[in-house]
């Protein structure tokens, strides 16, 4: 199909498109009556510590910090920032990008703007301020003692994000795995003051007196909940090493019957599980947010020759993906790397779609998929900009554009699936007698047939099949 072609058949497309779409899955209807609502609090004012608090975003302000590339790039970086916030429940109120070399080491922003920061946020009233970075735990305490408000980063924000969608069991220990793997670096005593007591023990004396300067309470429970989280984290990883192998039986089943798998990958709310919907009726979650999908669903499809393949929906990623994250997914994330196809979805709609490709080859690569064959689909055609589309072709070769609403372009993209997907390889003639149904259906399923023909003496039929299957059908070649 030629430029101008593909353009006409977008402008078409725009013309006919119509509200986005939303399912109305009682999943979802149920995910939006629970709201968070601002300023009730049953909690202990005097407990001030950011561990200490549930995270509880309410009233946010975002601050970013310019390092490299353009404006553009960080004004996009903080408007994904803006859209996590409000998917965790949020409501942003004001924004701040500050143009540095790198982040300042003590503050995350330089003295100047965290005065100004803190001026806004008594100006607005707001309780948190999140960063658009990865903090480490002495910037965090340090800015949130500057700014007298809890201070959360991305990672967090991410997390909580996580939390509140996992739905599995195994997705529940995944994300409590990775929150307290962030966490365990992070604790710290419920003020200086209590840190410093030593109680009873300082006036113990002698060698094995603790003396001055010894550790105290505040210590001593910061040793207390380390111990405590390392235990809880060693149960949860024998957990998911269980979880694991019940989902690597079900995976080896399709190997050992050379059902080929497809995984649906890409930047979250790209519109990976409309496009399992649209191709299978799977009836999966469909919201416009981020992370809205984390439990992987693997659904059966019959192409048009006839061949099964399954269709996988896998979490979505994202720029900067925690790595505690990426750790604990490992086992879900292995759908992407052991698939025979990854079929990457694109937001077609997004300012800087590149980026999104780059930041999800960025995750494939860390989970050992980079070797896996690729199709890359631009999605959300019917709402974006044709002429962007048409210029996304020409940049990303062999690119298919679609829109999982509409079903535009969905026929060229089942072909381009089943033309990707690995084909048997040894080519056989049998007769094939009507007792053995079994074998004819699992040619059907797992083989290319050329010709088949219903006879006296059976089926006669002309296929290409796998090895395993050509040795059953060794006694009824022709």
């Amino acid at each position: 199909m030629s430029s101008e072609e593909l353009f006409q058949r977008l402008l078409k497309e725009n013309a006919d498109a119509s509200q986005d779409f939303e399912s109305d899955s009682d999943e979802l209807s149920e995910r939006k009556a629970l709201r968070r609502v601002a300023g009730i609090s049953t909690e202990l004012e005097d407990i001030s510590e950011a561990e200490y608090r549930s995270l509880r975003l309410e009233r946010v302000v975002l601050v970013g910090v310019w390092t490299d590339g353009t404006a553009e790039h960080a004004e996009n970086s903080l408007k994904e920032l803006a859209a996590l916030a409000e998917t965790a429940g949020s409501q942003v109120l004001e924004g701040m990008i500050q143009r540095r070399d790198k982040p300042d080491p003590a503050t995350f922003i330089g003295s100047g703007k965290v005065s100004e920061l803190k001026s806004v946020v008594a100006a607005t009233k707001a309780d948190t301020v999140i960063c658009d970075g990865e903090l480490s735990p002495g910037q965090l305490r340090q800015l949130e003692d500057r700014v007298k408000v809890k201070v959360v980063d991305r990672t967090a924000l991410i997390l909580d994000i996580f939390a509140q969608h996992a739905k599995s069991r195994e997705g529940k220990a995944q994300v409590e795995l990775a929150q307290i793997s962030y966490l365990l670096p992070r604790l710290r005593g419920w003020g200086e003051s209590l840190s410093r007591q030593v109680g009873g023990r300082a006036g113990a004396g002698g060698a094995g007196g603790v003396g001055i300067g010894g550790r105290g309470p505040g210590e001593t429970k910061i040793e207390i909940d380390r111990r405590r989280i390392r235990d809880r984290m060693a149960k949860l990883r024998r957990e998911i090493a269980e979880m694991k192998v019940a989902r690597d039986t079900k995976r080896q089943e399709r190997v050992r019957h050379r059902i080929p798998s497809v995984a649906i990958a890409g930047y979250t709310n790209a519109g990976k599980s409309s496009l399992l919907n649209r191709l299978t009726g799977a009836g999966v979650l469909v919201e416009n947010a981020l992370f809205a999908t984390l439990d992987p669903t693997t659904r059966r499809v019959e192409g048009s020759d006839g061949r099964v393949f399954t269709l996988t929906d896998t979490v979505g990623f994202v720029s900067h993906l925690p790595h505690q994250l990426v750790d604990a997914f490992k086992s879900t994330l292995e759908e992407v790397s052991g698939a025979d196809l990854i079929v990457h979805v694109v937001d077609g709609s997004h300012p800087e779609p590149l980026e999104q490709v780059r930041a999800v080859h960025q995750v494939i690569d860390e989970i050992g998929g980079s070797a896996i064959p690729e199709l890359i689909v631009i999605n959300k055609v019917d709402i974006s900009d044709p002429h962007r589309i048409v210029e996304l072709v020409q940049q990303i070769p062999g690119s298919i554009p679609i829109s999982a609403h509409s079903g535009f372009g969905i026929p060229e993209l089942l072909r381009a699936i089943e033309g990707a997907l690995p084909h048997p390889d040894i080519e056989v003639q049998a007769v094939i007698p009507y007792t053995r149904g079994d074998l004819l259906h699992e040619i059907h399923e797992r083989g290319e047939i050329f010709t088949e023909e219903h006879c006296e003496d059976g089926t006669h039929i002309r296929a290409r099949v796998d090895a395993r299957l050509a040795s059953s059908l060794e006694r009824f070649t022709a």
